[in-house]
């Protein structure tokens, strides 16, 4: 049974249904302004991080450095949101309480919201910046939520085939890797959702495609050719939309040799690890993440 604790990620979530609703006709300017002042708010800051704003070829970044971090470890943090909301800031504190629990730094990258394939373009450009800053792939673990999930596992098709050193390790929450919205648990599962519709997905991967096939791979990972991926770690909400998807890309990269693991937490939602420093459940599943990618990364 969900915590009282976790229900605070339910109501973040009805509260933006609430809110779209009522405003039918608002920007998308409008749209990142409520989730930036209301999204920060469902997670604790963790203490004992140190924030700075750095520059990654022309865009925003942000490290979150834990005290006692080891320096030459990171930790790669790809946000989500959508592809219409969502930024550094949004979730400096997620990426941070788990920076702090494998006890490496954590550089949380930006990206354009643009359509398809700039936001890749520019985590692979990140990427890319971060190698050349002489830090080794095998102690990089990268990490997405949502968008950013789908965004992390498109970033290692697309290193692959520039013959680029992948990380040690892939850690995905609630990953969206499907932008063909057709699996079915938007229809078993509407019942539990909150916010995230199948009508609700389709007109945020349409906005993200922009006219793109939406069985691309580099767009809907779960179509792609996954042999080579890192160990991967999946964790997905019981009551969310998006959980068939998650269980079909496990399979995928199963069936890919790759050494792939999943967890679903019952009765969460979408992005549950929000919660994290209020809900057991979030605290739980970072610490799950951490646990299992110290070693990856060359950790005790």
């Amino acid at each position: 049974m969900a915590s009282n604790r976790s229900e605070m990620v339910r109501d973040h979530w009805r509260r933006m249904r609430e809110a779209a609703v009522a405003n039918p006709d608002e920007t998308a300017a409008d749209v990142r302004e409520r989730v930036d002042r209301y999204w920060p708010g469902l997670t604790a800051e963790p203490g004992g991080v140190d924030y700075l704003e750095v520059e990654v070829n022309g865009l925003p970044a942000m490290w979150a450095v834990p005290k006692g971090a080891a320096e030459d470890r990171v930790v790669f943090g790809v946000h989500g949101g959508g592809y219409v909301s969502g930024s550094i800031y949004t979730h400096r504190k997620l990426f941070a309480h788990l920076a702090k629990a494998v006890g490496a730094r954590a550089l949380l990258i930006e990206y354009r919201e643009q359509p398809f394939p700039v936001p890749l373009e520019d985590v692979t450009a990140a990427y890319r910046w971060l190698l050349d800053q002489g830090i080794d792939a095998g102690h990089i673990a990268a990490v997405g939520d949502s968008i950013g999930g789908g965004l992390a596992v498109s970033l290692m098709l697309r290193a692959r085939e520039l013959g680029l050193p992948l990380p040690a390790a892939l850690m995905l929450m609630s990953p969206w890797v499907d932008l063909t919205v057709g699996n079915k648990t938007f229809e078993s599962n509407r019942e539990n959702e909150a916010f995230f519709y199948k009508e609700v997905v389709a007109f945020l991967a349409s906005a993200y495609l922009g006219g793109a096939d939406p069985r691309e791979p580099l767009a809907s990972p779960l179509y792609a050719d996954l042999s080579g991926l890192p160990p991967t770690y999946v964790q997905v909400g019981g009551h969310e939309t998006l959980l068939g998807e998650s269980l079909e890309f496990e399979q995928n990269a199963r069936k890919a040799g790759v050494d792939a693991r999943l967890e679903v937490f019952p009765g969460q939602l979408h992005t549950f690890q929000m919660a994290a420093g209020y809900a057991p459940e979030a605290d739980d599943a970072i610490r799950k993440y951490a646990e299992w990618v110290r070693p990856k990364i060359g950790l005790r």
